[in-house]
């Protein structure tokens, strides 16, 4: 059982960075692939980013093409958290944002276990 809260959402300014969190319960959280989607109102979730859990080779990340460059997502397994730059903000990047987690590297819905309860990004024009 894993459980996650979402920290960091709030109103900017396109152009402006923010920078999500998602703290984990849990001792197995190391060995999760932990993701984020967002979804803004009358729209469907979508895949963000993630990262795998970490090897002694390091740890893998996908990104969608939406927010490549501009977002960067990293984990600190000491800490039990995720975290999720983001960057030049655009108004199409207002939505509410999830963190969950995983048993894969994967970037649809229905391979995401576990999930926050989201936090709102607001981009203003």
């Amino acid at each position: 059982q894993v459980q996650l809260v979402e920290s960091g959402g709030g109103l900017v300014q396109a152009g402006d960075s923010l920078r999500l969190s998602c703290a984990a319960s849990g001792r197995t959280f190391s060995s999760y692939t932990m993701g984020w989607f967002r979804q803004a109102p009358g729209k469907e979730r979508e895949f963000v980013a993630a990262v795998a859990a970490i090897t002694s080779s390091g740890s893998s990340t996908r990104y969608a093409d939406s927010v490549k460059g501009r977002f960067t997502i990293s984990r600190d397994n000491a800490k039990n958290t995720v975290y999720l730059q983001m960057n030049s903000l655009k108004p199409d990047d207002t939505a509410a944002y999830f963190c969950a987690a995983s048993v894969i590297l994967a970037a649809t819905v229905y391979e995401y276990r576990y999930w926050g309860q989201g936090t709102q990004v607001t981009v203003s024009s």
